[in-house]
């Protein structure tokens, strides 16, 4: 029996293994199943090649639980190892400069892993002794057995094994006992190995027997050896490709469609990408492509991997350019890893592309869960736009599909305002926007719907891409005063009546929490509603955007700013002033003259004073100009007062910004009750 020191160069290097490497200590089984696979693939080639003669045999791997002896056993007939191979492979480990190594990699346990060699070593993150029973297939070759406690010091003998293979025993330490479970390690064999190239069984088939389960001489392998993306398209039918996905992913809706990624320079690269069925709710759909080096599972956490919105995807990626083992951070900067990133970009973009003109009825039934994938690419990934401008589609309120350079030319005539601006229409909500809607198309204008969760935060992407257009929301101003053709000077009221209109309507308004209104008086025809509600367009798209991006929280704090138009040139509207004047004529007398005589004075002030510098304008005069312009504030509020109490009185006014609030949402509660009451009486 020989004895010796594990080649590192600290004796810490086991402290250091389970101290570093104990949150990701789940590891250690795809570590020797990963050696097993390897030893067994190297077996395959040995015969392949001439160089064994003998027979494979049974060449499954096997994995098997003793919950007393407290032991995991990986057992494989692969090449085992003779003594000098023991030496070389298990008992140096590649390993120094331990103090940066420490502060360089203290925070990941797979850069550990795959830096140093140390993927054997593993094994002890959740072992308190670690046994290697293996025979080489080499003729003269001599069993041996390797042991180890946690320490530097090894044991190396010679050993009983009539097989050649590797037996790999671990004896569980006290507090990894959950992996003494049967179910656990089911848990990880079908997370890491359910793809391995090499068959892997753990415990025995069951079945119905007697009215219950009942255990079978047959071994229950628990992984497909060739999965469905090793395999030639050609080969394969949609049946195939959906029930992969329902393999990888029992609970979920069946896939729009998928793509086959097979490339061999100037990498390699394998795997099916399927499109899910996706509505919203982005986050939960992230994490659902699982990245493989040779069938062996790396990681399902491939941000940065793959493109930012290419995460909603769902399936497999494979590669053996892809490091095994290493820190997600440097799989990120691996030059070999930015080329994969940038291969499926293009894949999925020609995907995309080839199945919109070959079928594009089909392509626009699938619009409304392929959008989410489209519309995130354009706002995350700079060079996508270029790549799908030709597939990427606008879905205007009837329903019509059409791709960006379609909808420019069949808007560019009728929606091109006086400065040459193409303007984009665009309703967020058909039914609530309806009336807005119904007032565009009857100007002959077209609009699209944005209903989708990111269509909106695309708008500004879509100002900056598209040359000399803007897009406007159909509720954000009157029709009018969208797509403006024409300078005009409008008809507006005496500054009376406008004043008198704004007061009437601004007094009954109610008071809505975190939201304001402003009045104005418009003339916009008879045929137009009394009353429009609108809502600025930047506003709306600041707040819309502080719901994604950090640092613009703010916007959402703010109140809700709401434009009410009047129309001037309405019938009721109109009535509603001349009433005004009637009702209020004699009390408002008075107070207008005192206005104008106010009003006047604080003219005849500021003439005296325009040529003045501050400092000659006198104390008498500076108290003369405030007490003018308080009594003015004074007057004015009589004046407010006295047309409250009118509009207070006044039933249409309520009922005209009532409607007006029930065109939008905004009527709730008690005051949609009442209205409701209202209209019932008068019917």
């Amino acid at each position: 029996m020989a004895k010796g020191n594990i080649g590192v160069t600290t004796e810490n290097i086991f402290p250091v293994i389970k101290k570093f490497l104990y949150s990701d200590h789940e590891i250690f089984l795809r570590e020797m199943l990963s050696n097993a696979v390897d030893a067994t693939q190297k077996m395959k080639t040995l015969v392949e090649k001439g160089d064994f003669k003998g027979e494979l045999g049974d060449l499954t791997i096997h994995v098997a639980l003793d919950e007393k002896a407290k032991t995991i056993t990986v057992s494989d007939r692969g090449i085992g190892m003779t003594a000098e191979e023991i030496d070389k492979y298990i008992n140096q480990i590649a390993f120094s400069g331990v103090t940066d190594f420490l502060e360089k990699y203290k925070d990941n346990a797979n850069a550990i892993i795959g830096h140093f060699g140390l993927g054997f070593y593993s094994a002890f993150m959740v072992s308190d002794k670690v046994e290697i029973i293996t025979k080489s297939y080499q003729d003269d070759a001599k069993p041996q057995r390797w042991v180890c406690t946690g320490s530097p010091e090894y044991e190396l003998e010679d050993a009983e094994k009539a097989e050649r293979g590797t037996d790999i025993v671990l004896h569980i330490a006290d507090d990894c006992k959950e992996f003494l479970a049967g179910n656990k390690i089911s848990e990880l064999l079908n997370k890491y190995c359910k793809f391995m190239p090499v068959p892997i069984a753990f415990g025995k088939q069951t079945d119905w027997k007697d009215g219950k389960q009942v255990e079978t001489d047959k071994d229950n392998i628990i992984n497909s050896v060739e999965p469905l993306w090793t395999k030639t398209p050609a080969d394969l039918k949609d049946e195939d490709y959906k029930s992969f996905y329902r393999t990888l992913y029992p609970m979920a809706d069946e896939p729009l469609f998928w793509i086959h990624l097979n490339v061999d320079f100037p990498f390699h690269l394998t795997g099916i990408l399927y499109f899910p069925r996706v509505r919203s709710n982005i986050e939960l759909q992230k994490n659902k492509i699982q990245l493989y080096c040779n069938q062996v599972f790396v990681t399902d956490e491939v941000e940065g991997i793959v493109p930012e919105f290419l995460t909603l995807l769902h399936g497999v990626i494979d590669s053996p350019d892809i490091p095994l083992n290493v820190s997600r951070s440097y799989l990120q900067s691996d030059a070999n890893v930015k080329k994969i990133s940038t291969y499926i970009t293009k894949k999925v973009s020609d995907r995309l592309k080839a199945i919109f003109k070959d079928n594009r009825k089909e392509y626009e039934e699938k619009w409304g869960s392929l959008k989410l994938f489209i519309h995130y690419g354009l706002l995350t990934q700079e060079d996508f736009f270029d790549r799908a401008k030709d597939f990427a589609l606008f879905k205007d309120i009837d329903g019509k599909y059409f791709t960006f350079d379609e909808y420019r030319t069949l808007i560019k005539d009728s929606q091109t305002d006086k400065d040459g601006c193409l303007v984009y229409l665009y309703a967020t909500d058909a039914e609530e926007q309806y009336a807005y809607v119904d007032a565009a198309k009857s100007k002959g204008y077209s609009v699209l719907l944005f209903d989708g969760e990111l269509e909106v935060p695309c708008v500004n992407l879509y100002e900056q891409k598209f040359d000399k257009s803007r897009f406007a929301r159909v509720d954000a101003d009157v029709v009018d005063n969208l797509i403006k053709k024409e300078e005009k000077t409008p008809t507006l009221p005496a500054d009376d009546e406008t004043n008198t209109l704004s007061q009437v309507f601004s007094s009954q308004l109610p008071k809505l929490e975190k939201t304001d209104f402003m009045v104005e008086v418009q003339p916009l025809g008879a045929d137009n509603m009394p009353l429009t509600i609108t809502r600025s367009e930047y506003m709306r798209r600041m707040k819309d955007m502080s719901r994604y991006q950090a640092g613009m929280s703010f916007y959402s704090e703010m109140p809700d700013t709401y434009s009410l138009i009047v129309n001037a040139d309405h019938p009721l509207v109109k009535k509603i002033l001349i009433e005004s004047g009637e009702a209020t004529g004699e009390q408002l007398k008075p107070v207008l003259a005192e206005i104008r005589g106010l009003k006047a004075r604080e003219q005849a002030l500021q003439q005296s004073q325009k040529d003045k510098k501050p400092d000659e304008i006198s104390q008498e005069e500076k108290d003369e100009m405030s007490s003018t312009r308080e009594k003015i504030k004074g007057e004015e509020d009589k004046r407010k007062d006295i047309i409250a109490a009118y509009a207070k009185d006044n039933a249409a006014v309520r009922r005209l910004i009532n409607i007006a609030l029930l065109q939008n949402g905004m009527l709730k509660g008690a005051a949609l009750n009442d209205f409701l009451r209202h209209l019932i009486e008068i019917l």
